[in-house]
């Protein structure tokens, strides 16, 4: 059965601490002329092999995958990539504001659902961590609705309890997780969505979180919405075929997109921070002081070249 979870209707920056800390003057650096004088040690390439390519009659959509965060769940999906479960398969889902999902159209059908070979149809959630060497946490110094501590970690933008002991993905814009039924074990990767909408932080901790969209999030966002319940299409003939799914790490070089991402755990990307919570551009006449996770993006561009 098609995981009809409650999903209601991957790129982020900062300034001037609220509660009585100065204001950036005229002459701070804006996010822009920070991201300008970044050096090579500021980015990091796209690893290959958690870095999966949705291939859609418009274009290819590309995913940073997070196995620091949902590990089991990572590995099923490069199974599932690797056996070419997803080829021929579709999106059949567009929920206005909120995710696109794909998976087998067919899933309730004994005798027509795409069959597994090697990955596995099931997984326990991943919904959160514990804390470790293994990954950097930095902090946004602003309050948030849904957590004690948000921030980013690894790139990611992530959640943390009051003390510090348990780390969570969170619910952005672009972000990709596994659909599930109510058993919260019911997931594994088969049936993905992505955030095309408002931030669900909703989500959070109920979802395995597996990844982010870091290029060709507009693909999804501008797809026709569908018009069934929760946004499922109506009809079969609706459904948005994909051509395929692959990991970067198994085509040939040339047929890969070269891509890096800023570090979220430099020096920059706290001046990054401050810039987006006081933004110094002459457009802006009042400075927030504050700054929300979703709103803090995390950039990515085509990988330089070596010298």
């Amino acid at each position: 059965m098609i995981k009809a979870f409650l999903l209601i209707p991957v790129l982020f920056l900062l300034g001037a601490a609220a509660g009585g800390a100065k204001p950036p003057s005229a002459a701070s650096p804006s996010y822009a002329d920070l991201l300008a004088g970044s050096t090579a040690s500021d980015w990091r390439a796209l690893d290959p092999e958690n870095t999966l390519y949705v291939e859609l009659p418009a274009g290819r959509v590309i995913i940073e995958l997070n196995p620091a965060f949902a590990p089991a769940h990572v590995q099923n999906i490069k199974a599932l990539a690797r056996e070419k479960y997803w080829d021929g398969l579709a999106i059949v889902r567009v929920q206005d504001n909120y995710v696109v999902q794909w998976a087998d159209p067919n899933s309730e059908n004994p005798a027509k659902k795409r069959k597994i070979t090697g990955a596995k149809p099931t997984l326990a959630a991943e919904f959160q961590r514990r804390s470790g060497p293994d990954v950097t946490f930095t902090e946004l110094p602003d309050k948030d609705t849904y957590a004690a501590r948000t921030g980013f970690a690894n790139g990611f933008a992530v959640a943390k309890d009051v003390k510090g002991q348990t780390l969570w993905p969170v619910h952005c814009y672009g972000a990709v997780g596994a659909g599930r039924d109510n058993s919260p074990d019911s997931g594994g990767g088969t049936e993905l969505y992505a955030v095309i909408g408002h931030s669900p932080r909703h989500l959070d901790r109920n979802v395995t979180l597996v990844g982010r969209v870091v290029q060709g999030i507009e693909l999804f966002s501008s797809l026709p919405r569908g018009t069934g319940k929760m946004g499922f299409f109506a009809t079969p003939a609706q459904n948005i075929t994909l051509k395929s799914v692959r990991l970067a790490a198994d085509l040939p070089a040339k047929e890969r997109t070269e891509l890096e991402t800023l570090r979220t755990d430099t020096p920059l990307f706290k001046k990054l921070i401050e810039a987006r919570r006081n933004r110094v551009e002459e457009w802006f006449l009042y400075k927030a002081g504050k700054l929300e996770v979703c709103n803090m993006p995390v950039a990515v561009r085509a990988k330089a070249s070596a010298p």
